[in-house]
């Protein structure tokens, strides 16, 4: 317990951040996954490609790899100035949208092709017919695994500390240099990961029971 207390100063910042670090890459992944999704299904060819082609080469790369390129290589191409910080997010995001998109598109290709065919029978477009009848419908096979994804994401923040980022991580670094126990200050890490990750696995879990798919 001395290890906590005498070292909140480092506990609390560590895990503001990897709370930070996910709410972001969690939207921004979200956000990209969608729409990759929806390129997956599209009707036209070189969109589906496209979308194929990024989910096979970002869902296929160690995700360490991103980070050397987005905070090394990045600023090479001197485009936007990135903080570690705001890189660490952006390979975060990169990576796990590609996921994200798999899950969406799997959740898609569980409603019935009678509902798309029926929406384009009454004049609906590509996009509304996704927006107003698939994705409603397919978000309850969405969502359990989608959880999963998220949950990956939190504990993934952690390669974060590998590369200047203050998180969870990182806090080893700084109890070793302090004179403190750092197998005691990891097992307070780990402690902090499970609460963390508790109340997603019961949300995971009580969406699981409510939004049960009959097959």
């Amino acid at each position: 317990m001395d290890v906590l207390l005498d070292n909140l100063d480092l506990y609390g910042p560590g895990f503001l951040n990897t709370i930070k670090l996910f709410v972001l890459s969690a939207i921004g992944s979200l956000v990209l996954g969608t729409i990759l999704a929806m390129l997956r299904v599209s009707p036209v060819p070189i969109l589906r490609a496209a979308g194929a082609a990024y989910v096979t080469l970002f869902r296929n790369t160690p995700l360490t790899l991103l980070f050397f390129f987005f905070v090394f290589a990045y600023p090479l191409l001197d485009i936007i100035d990135l903080s570690y910080f705001w890189a660490a997010i952006v390979a975060l995001t990169v990576y796990t949208s590609a996921f994200v998109c798999e899950v969406v598109r799997s959740g898609i290709n569980t409603v019935p092709v009678g509902q798309a065919e029926a929406a384009r029978a009454i004049g609906l477009t590509f996009g509304q017919t996704l927006g107003q009848i698939i994705l409603p419908q397919a978000t309850r096979s969405v969502v359990p695994p989608m959880v999963s994804t998220m949950i990956a994401l939190l504990k993934n923040t952690t390669i974060a500390a590998g590369f200047s980022v203050v998180e969870a991580g990182a806090i080893q670094n700084y109890l070793s240099e302090r004179g403190y126990s750092v197998l005691i200050g990891l097992l307070w890490v780990a402690l902090g990961f499970v609460i963390l990750i508790t109340p997603l696995t019961l949300l995971q879990r009580s969406l699981e029971k409510r939004w049960s798919v009959a097959r």
